[in-house]
């Protein structure tokens, strides 16, 4: 069933778990991340960046296409939205939600651009995500993890002027690999959870550990963004399996195994198991 971001983000938030926000890039890890929701009975909101795939408009036909016919609830993400451009071809290839990441902007033309956006966005039913403060790369954790932290101050008067649906914050993760270990910052979490009403959304789901992702979940985070790990699960997968021979034509579905078995993992880790509205055949 394919639904908006922000009704599955209002169910997370009332019922105390996070949803997993796999990214995709191509039919093939698009399906193993519906499956895997399938499976397990949890909502899913599908991420994917303009530009992964050098056909937004297509993949989208196939995105929405499959979203529609999933047992379970299932949001289209575009993630990491660029220009305004970007955002709007991701709204015309039928998403249901947009990012619109300006969080290296400064505060106020962060708040100008994602405003104008979202209202765009909503006149047409489709749900925002923003960002406030500055989620880094893992491979500059040393300094990307103390920098830019959301202020919790700042953050509610950025919700209140934006009107986003939910708000990306950054309390210490990074995206990719890390280079160090990750400290999330559970009390700044805390803080955000209690003064802002929207949903709050955690990027760099990936490598920060299953128990501080937990922990996440029931201290507010309602999405929790997974690429790496999915994606090194999935080669992982391939480079056990024995391709001599014929074995090479089922390169598809060992990719699909990795990508599954490890995002089925990451939602028993948020709690969202069984609670993806699961249709009645």
């Amino acid at each position: 069933m394919l639904v908006t971001m922000k009704e599955l983000l209002d169910e997370a938030k009332v019922g105390g778990y996070a949803v997993p926000a796999p990214n995709v890039d191509n039919e093939h890890n698009l399906r193993a991340a519906i499956e895997a929701a399938e499976e397990m009975n949890s909502p899913v909101i599908i991420g994917h960046i303009c530009g992964y795939n050098p056909d937004i408009q297509y993949f989208g036909r196939i995105a929405t296409d499959l979203a529609r016919r999933a047992k379970v609830k299932v949001a289209i993400n575009l993630d990491h939205g660029g220009s305004f451009e970007d955002c709007m071809a991701g709204i015309q290839a039928g998403f249901t939600s947009i990012m619109i990441d300006r969080s290296q902007s400064s505060f106020d033309e962060n708040v100008s651009e994602v405003k104008e956006l979202a209202k765009a966005a909503h006149a047409l039913g489709v749900s925002v995500e923003a960002e406030l403060g500055h989620v880094g790369v893992g491979q500059n954790y040393a300094v990307d993890g103390k920098q830019m932290l959301t202020d919790p101050d700042e953050a509610v008067r950025f919700v209140k002027e934006t009107n986003v649906d939910c708000l990306a914050v950054a309390v210490g993760t990074a995206h990719g690999v890390y280079q160090g270990t990750p400290k999330i910052r559970f009390e700044l979490l805390e803080e955000l959870t209690e003064k802002i009403p929207v949903p709050l959304v955690l990027h760099g789901g990936s490598g920060s550990g299953d128990e501080n992702l937990s922990r996440c979940a029931k201290l507010g985070i309602c999405k929790v963004n997974l690429s790496n790990d999915l994606r090194k699960a999935a080669i992982e997968s391939l480079l056990k399996q024995d391709i001599s021979g014929d074995g090479a034509y089922e390169m598809y579905n060992y990719l699909a195994d990795g990508y599954k078995a490890k995002l089925k993992h990451y939602i028993e880790i948020l709690g969202s198991k069984g609670m993806g509205g699961e249709l009645n055949d």
